[in-house]
């Protein structure tokens, strides 16, 4: 009766935020176990159809009408006002519901693989609320599948000493990342984003590599505890972080970034669409397509589309330019350098990627814009950049910049060792002093308080 106590600590978990969000949950559970149900007593898609829109339309219901409703309003009462109307809509000034977009995008998941005969409908109720809310993973993923999370929660659980240690290894990395990098950088880049028109392109651009790195150890901070826990409990769940900062293109990055929702937005609305099995026009409006919608999925502000829209164009340009870029590299012998080429390509594609986040982070499309301008016309303001290091204290920024470094150090190896693939030189004693470390710094640095992940607004 593991499951039990599971389904208990998710409900419980949830309801410790606001309570009476739990109904939310509740509805999308019965009405997708009865849809899954029902699909699977026919073999005839035509008869499941009408269960897989009942589960598509009221999960999209209420995401839609939870996080977007006030988005649409606002902007229907602009254009309205611009068109000389007095009048306007009201406001539905709904709290956003924690974790919302996930466990929605999950349940979908389960009722289009059922309909398509992937998996077999989940008979068992108790098993398939645990699956939509089991605490690790509910409130920012990883969105697992059915296919890989349900059989687990019928299996045996054992005590296995070294798979928990390695869980708890894994939350440690993750708390370190969260509270010693993301939470400390984090109070650096609100201060100058939420007033960036006070700054000049030298601090607006450092703030926004600082966000890099806030953004990435926040969520994949939360991915590792969510990961770790779960591996403690005898529960695997999927990679969802695998040192995006490293890849050598942007299709690569969301490889390696978000692994769950990019694969989820892959299979369930880039395929669905034709994927690249189209003319090329149609594959380049299917690869934008799914990023706008990416875009749109982590916010109802037209930042994040426009930050969606930007990883759209640089993954179209990079398919069109394909020819350019390899003639480029023949030119200046990178063909033959493959070392000097793949850093260079890292480099690109990271700051392409750093690029991007501005519009992520900006608080409005004008702040986005000032910001972009600000740091490509060069418009640096050294001298306030220096009057900015003396009132934050060069020695806690230069400490902040030391810990990303030593994060950034260490991240491919964490990455092996919660795999389960320890390299050798980091075996017995020597592992014992790298996470004795992690444990310091997270004592000493650590910024504790109330701070929400960031991935909890969406």
């Amino acid at each position: 009766y593991r499951w039990v106590l599971l389904l208990a600590a998710s409900y419980y978990f949830y309801m410790a935020w606001r309570s009476e969000y739990i109904i939310l949950i509740i509805i999308s559970t019965l009405i997708d176990y009865a849809a899954g149900m029902q699909m699977g007593r026919h073999k005839e898609k035509k008869k499941r159809l009408p269960w897989l829109l009942l589960s598509i339309f009221t999960n999209l219901g209420i995401l839609m009408t939870f996080k977007y409703a006030d988005f649409f309003i606002d902007n229907i009462n602009e254009v309205l006002s611009h068109l000389g109307s007095t009048g306007s809509i009201k406001a539905l000034k709904f709290i956003l519901p924690m974790g919302i977009s996930f466990y929605t995008f999950q349940t979908m998941a389960y009722s289009i693989d059922v309909y398509k005969g992937k998996i077999k409908h989940e008979s068992h109720l108790g098993y398939f609320a645990l699956y939509v809310t089991y605490f690790p993973q509910l409130v920012a993923g990883p969105i697992e599948r059915a296919e890989h999370l349900l059989y687990q929660f019928r299996q045996k659980f054992d005590f296995e000493y070294d798979r928990v240690v390695r869980g708890l290894k894994q939350m440690l990395w993750g708390l370190f990342k969260k509270v010693v990098i993301a939470d400390r950088i984090g109070v650096i880049v609100d201060d100058i984003y939420n007033a960036p028109t006070e700054h000049h392109g030298f601090v607006l651009g450092f703030a926004t590599y600082l966000f890099a790195y806030q953004i990435y150890c926040d969520f994949s901070g939360y991915s590792d505890i969510a990961i770790g826990a779960s591996r403690v409990m005898g529960i695997n769940l999927m990679d969802n972080f695998k040192t995006p900062y490293f890849s050598k293109s942007i299709a690569e990055f969301w490889q390696r970034w978000h692994i769950s929702l990019s694969t989820w937005f892959r299979d369930y609305l880039y395929i669905p669409l034709g994927g690249n099995r189209v003319p090329k026009w149609h594959w380049y409006l299917n690869l934008m397509i799914v990023f706008v919608v990416s875009g749109f999925w982590h916010g109802a502000n037209w930042t994040f589309m426009v930050w969606g829209f930007l990883h759209g164009v640089y993954l179209i340009s990079a398919l069109l330019f394909d020819g350019l870029n390899t003639e480029i590299s023949s030119v200046f012998g990178l063909v033959k350098n493959k070392k000097t080429q793949k850093w260079i390509n890292i480099f690109i594609t990271f700051h392409l990627a750093v690029f991007a986040w501005i519009f992520f982070r900006a608080n409005n499309i004008q702040d986005a814009y000032y910001i972009a301008k600000s740091i490509l016309t060069l418009d640096l303001g050294v001298g306030e950049g220096i009057t900015f290091f003396k009132e934050f204290g060069a020695t806690k920024l230069l400490f902040n910049v030391l810990l990303i470094a030593f994060m950034v150090s260490l991240d491919t190896i964490m990455n092996r060792v919660h795999g389960g693939d320890v390299p050798k030189w980091l075996s017995g004693n020597r592992q014992l002093i790298v996470y004795g470390l992690v444990l310091a710094l997270l004592v000493v640095a650590g910024k504790f308080g109330k701070i929400n992940f960031i991935y909890f607004q969406f």
